[in-house]
């Protein structure tokens, strides 16, 4: 454990209120950083520090913020953080252009854009900059009712100690970081997911880094041409991509200019994401009616063989 919270493991409440009002910002999250999962599960289950803690942390959000990612947020968001399964701290934030006050104590009937509730643990990892709150809510460690993309603003505001730059963007998804993710989720959470105002994030970052995993070899001689039609906007949209593959280069355009394709594939946006993540077999979610495919099937599959996303191990 850090030696700045080394004294934690005996504080009083009043110790513990203090320690946190008046620490260093960046000496608290390099200390954070240092400190094993077990050290800091073992301080928070302390009554002394846990309410301490949070409050303080919540109190001084500016201070670990970079000010203009801070100055977007405007709206009330709750904190419900728990240890397994048990609620132990209820908290909110009311951001307003750069100002923010704490709203201690609620009850839950209070009007809230978002709720975010998720371990104290994680709620810790995620504010040092440690953990992506995307990446977080996509295998449903972090659960958000309300206004994703205000509760996903609230998790890209902290700042590299010592710098002014974001420790990490929940809106910057690497493809297999969100395969890995995939692997642990349940089909019912991303349908959830992929109805939120974070579904344009997800499906924008991986059709636009999809031609950074084409295998050149697999790729050499194949020419082909696929659109995409993804399903299931609440606003009743239908989202159109579409996929080149030509020279041993890919290249992805957004929208439908009704230029020439070899085949349209129609589907559900979660579906198409654990497509396109490895983790839904083209072939039998063709049989199951998963994919509805208009046109040459055969080149529509091989689009699958040719992008190869690194999987889990």
């Amino acid at each position: 454990m850090s030696t700045d919270l080394q004294q934690l493991r005996t504080a009083s409440r009043d110790e513990a209120s203090a320690f946190f009002a008046e620490v260093d910002p960046e000496t608290l999250v390099t200390a954070v950083r240092a400190t094993s999962d077990e050290e800091l599960l073992a301080l928070m289950a302390r009554d002394e520090v846990r309410p301490a803690a949070v409050e303080g942390i919540l109190a001084r959000l500016h201070e670990y913020a970079v000010a203009e990612r801070l100055a977007e947020l405007k709206g009330i968001v709750r904190f419900d953080l728990e240890r397994r399964g048990t609620l132990l701290e209820r908290h909110g934030l009311a951001f307003d252009g750069g100002s923010m006050t704490l709203l201690r104590d609620l009850s839950g009937t209070e009007r809230t854009d978002v709720a975010l509730r998720t371990s104290l643990l994680r709620f810790v990892r995620i504010v040092s900059g440690e953990r992506n709150a995307g990446l977080e809510y996509l295998r449903g460690k972090l659960d958000i009712d309300g206004d994703a993309m205000l509760a996903l603003g609230v998790g890209g505001i902290f700042r590299v100690p010592g710098t002014g730059a974001v420790a990490v963007d929940p809106r910057a998804l690497d493809p297999v970081e969100v395969a890995t993710a995939l692997g642990e989720v349940s089909h019912d959470h991303l349908k959830k997911v992929m109805t939120s105002g974070f579904r344009p994030v997800v499906l924008g970052e991986i059709f636009r880094r999809l031609p950074d995993y084409l295998n050149p070899g697999k790729a050499a001689r194949v020419d082909l041409t696929i659109g995409f039609r993804l399903l299931g906007n609440p606003e009743g949209e239908i989202e159109r991509y579409v996929v080149r593959v030509a020279g041993g280069v890919a290249t992805v355009e957004v929208g439908d200019q009704g230029e020439d394709r070899d085949a349209t594939v129609t589907c559900e946006a979660h579906d198409y994401l654990r497509l396109a993540t490895g983790h839904l077999n083209p072939v039998t979610a063709v049989l199951k009616g998963q994919l509805k495919v208009r046109g040459d099937k055969a080149k529509a599959l091989r689009l699958s063989s040719v992008i190869d996303i690194p999987q889990p191990r």
